[in-house]
């Protein structure tokens, strides 16, 4: 007699909710990315639950493609994608380790190998994150041992793909041109995410979130001086989402020291914790002279 079990308890009992709750908490918006990931969670819980049945199966591929300009989340997501796969028994220990190409290629022959070994090795058992990942193959340049970091990799994709997950992450368009020119790589990333950039509002959210995690918050007109400030720093040149958001947010509260500082009055808690207008809108993003060009972006 077959022994049924409720997915929606199996998926509550295994943890996995808590850390996809925590993952709506900890990102504004990105729903397309959440469903992904849930996605992904499923798969591997039926999957668990149809071994437990007795019906075997090879493991699922979940090598992964994060697309998306800088400050969308792709590396706090990477981050709870590998404690998920830990959750379900997909990799033993669910760390992340984070590198870019300085950290996989060599400068010379014969140290691209070891270096490249070596970072897996530390990964192993957790998932890789490849930021940049375009940037490992550099056809232009006869004497670039990219090319053999990536043959590597992909060599370890294919043979341990039950205990370490890779994640390439990019720019959309560079990652594509990459995939076009690595077809072997291409062939071994089964889920391409797309990560959107965050709308107004959302990175307003994303800016009081932020706030009370260090404990402080706007005042009223600090917060109409700072949806100003979103708007037109959001129209200029380098603009890195959440990222730029949070570089804002320490230069606002640099400017609160600094006001507070020259201030003779003694200081209560309201005081420390109150950001105000004109500390927003010391910001040289008000000027005319820089708006618009790639300087304004204090």
């Amino acid at each position: 007699m077959d022994a049924k079990v409720s997915p929606a308890t199996m998926f509550k009992e295994s943890g996995v909710k808590d850390l996809l709750d925590q993952l709506d908490r900890e990102l504004v918006g990105l729903a397309p990315v959440k469903g992904r990931i849930r996605d992904i969670a499923a798969l591997l819980l039926i999957d668990r639950l149809r071994a437990e049945q007795g019906l075997q199966s090879v493991p699922p591929t979940l090598h992964m493609c994060f697309t998306g300009n800088p400050g969308t989340g792709k590396t706090t997501v990477a981050l709870r994608m590998a404690e998920v796969l830990k959750q379900l028994g997909y990799v033993r220990k669910g760390h992340l380790v984070a590198v870019t190409r300085d950290d996989l290629v060599g400068q010379f022959i014969g140290h691209t190998a070891p270096k490249t070994k070596e970072v897996i090795k530390k990964a192993m058992g957790g998932v890789l994150f490849i930021d940049e990942a375009y940037y490992l193959y550099r056809p232009e340049n006869e004497r670039d041992y990219g090319q053999e970091a990536i043959e590597i990799l992909l060599q370890v994709m294919e043979n341990h793909r039950d205990d370490l997950v890779v994640i390439l992450a990019g720019y959309k368009d560079r990652m594509d041109t990459f995939f076009s020119s690595n077809p072997g790589m291409a062939s071994r990333i089964a889920h391409h995410i797309d990560f959107p950039d965050y709308e107004e509002a959302e990175l307003l959210q994303i800016a009081q979130l932020m706030l009370a995690q260090l404990n402080y918050r706007f005042d009223p007109e600090a917060v109409a001086a700072f949806e100003r400030y979103v708007h037109l720093r959001r129209a200029q040149p380098h603009f890195a989402n959440g990222r730029s958001i949070r570089n804002a947010l320490d230069r606002i509260r640099l400017r609160q020291a600094t006001r507070l500082f020259g201030s003779n009055a003694a200081l209560g808690r309201d005081d420390l914790v109150t950001l105000q207008a004109q500390d927003v809108l010391a910001s040289r993003v008000f000027t005319p002279a820089v708006q618009g060009t790639q300087g304004a972006t204090r």
